[in-house]
């Protein structure tokens, strides 16, 4: 997600930028624009643009990362 100036992101968890880029692109889809659906019921009847769905196994990632002990050592995914 690109931010002009000095904008940031309230949410600084780790997964933060990916999160809000997946709400984004769910909110801009034609599932919940056109058909005036939650962005959890696309999600799970998978009515998402293929480019929401890179984001949302990104995001599964980098959630399951923060659990790995391993990942102490090569830091979190996300951006």
């Amino acid at each position: 997600m690109r931010f002009e100036g000095n904008e940031r992101l309230e949410d600084t968890s780790a997964c933060a930028g990916i999160r809000a880029d997946l709400k984004m692109c769910l909110l801009e889809s034609d599932c919940c624009k056109k058909d005036k659906r939650t962005p959890r019921e696309c999600l799970q009847s998978n009515l998402v643009p293929e480019e929401c769905q890179v984001l949302r196994n990104t995001f599964f990632e980098c959630k399951r990362s923060l659990l790995d002990n391993r990942m102490r050592f090569r830091g979190h995914k996300g951006y």
